[in-house]
């Protein structure tokens, strides 16, 4: 019964992460935010509330397991499964503006995660503590200040009026998509548990496989869409931006509510991650990931899951 829960769920998170998003972009036309804005950033903080969720529940109920190996399994994810799928589908713009400040945020802000992590600046085992999280936040903010800086040089690329009643049925939109996307994590976090339980491995592999997709679901869906609209740039946009929102927001913020310390997250898992990050930098830095690099991306992904099977379940 615990995997039709599951199910359940995950359609729901699905469909209250469309509302929210849809809300937000609506509330953005009206005040105006440019369509860059847009995509990298209200699209982004939309898709990445599942993640929120859960690893904030996580951090409530003392689970650093969930907490992280969530945001490490949904960043994994995200580059590896959907801007693999998304370039096999469709060949990703990757724009110099990408090149030169969007990826590279991304690879500083999950080396700065490993190194928290595993302690390096302290020699401790505190983990990522309350003043790590501060600077991931500070990250998170001034991630947040580039890109609506980046608002004032760019000219909407739509003329579209949007009426107070709209504006009033998207501000509903946000309120009904945030309140469903916290009662279907929730009831998402317990079943995942259940099951994990009933396999017979840790929380950590559960968090970083099946809980990361199961969260990650918004984000794969809004990439396949723009890929399909060949608008290729909000794919890529929306999964970069995702991951740092993932890595600074939510870590920062999980991290104020506890201190979070986890063993069985593990140096390969975060290892992957680092990989994930620097990927489309080298492969799309020639303007392009094409359908042979998305292919690449995806096998990988379908390796790391083959390894995690094997050490935690063969």
């Amino acid at each position: 019964m615990e995997y039709i829960y599951l199910l359940i769920c995950l359609v729901a998170i699905v469909f209250s992460a469309d509302w929210l998003v849809a809300g937000a972009v609506t509330i953005a036309k009206r005040f105006k935010i440019s369509d860059f804005v847009i995509g990298a950033v209200i699209v982004g903080v939309g898709t990445s509330f599942p993640e929120l969720v859960v690893s904030s529940i996580g951090a409530i109920e003392g689970n650093s397991d969930i907490a992280i190996g969530n945001v490490v399994g949904s960043n994994i994810f995200n580059v590896l499964g959907i801007l693999g799928l998304t370039a096999m589908i469709m060949p990703v713009a990757v724009s110099r503006e990408n090149r030169c400040f969007d990826l590279p945020f991304c690879i500083g802000v999950s080396v700065l995660t490993l190194l928290l992590a595993l302690n390096f600046f302290t020699g401790s085992t505190a983990g990522i503590g309350r003043i790590d999280g501060l600077i991931l936040l500070a990250l998170f903010a001034y991630f947040m200040y580039n890109s609506l800086k980046g608002n004032k040089k760019q000219e909407s690329a739509t003329n579209e009026v949007v009426t107070n009643k709209q504006l009033a049925f998207g501000i509903g939109k946000v309120v009904v998509g945030l309140a469903a996307l916290i009662i279907a994590s929730r009831f998402f976090l317990d079943n995942a548990i259940i099951i994990a339980k009933a396999w017979g491995v840790n929380e950590a592999f559960i968090a970083i496989t099946l809980v990361a997709c199961g969260t990650s679901l918004p984000e794969l869906a809004a990439s396949l869409v723009a890929a399909a609209k060949k608008n290729t740039q909000l794919a890529l946009g929306n999964v970069i931006g995702s991951n740092i929102f993932n890595l600074s927001l939510i870590l920062g913020m999980a991290s104020q509510i506890t201190p979070l310390t986890s063993s069985g997250i593990t140096a390969v898992d975060y290892s992957v991650m680092i990989f994930a990050a620097v990927a489309p930098f080298v492969l799309g830095i020639k303007g392009k990931l094409n359908r042979v690099s998305g292919a690449l991306l995806f096998l990988c992904y379908v390796g790391y899951n083959a390894y995690l099977i094997l050490t935690n379940i063969g």
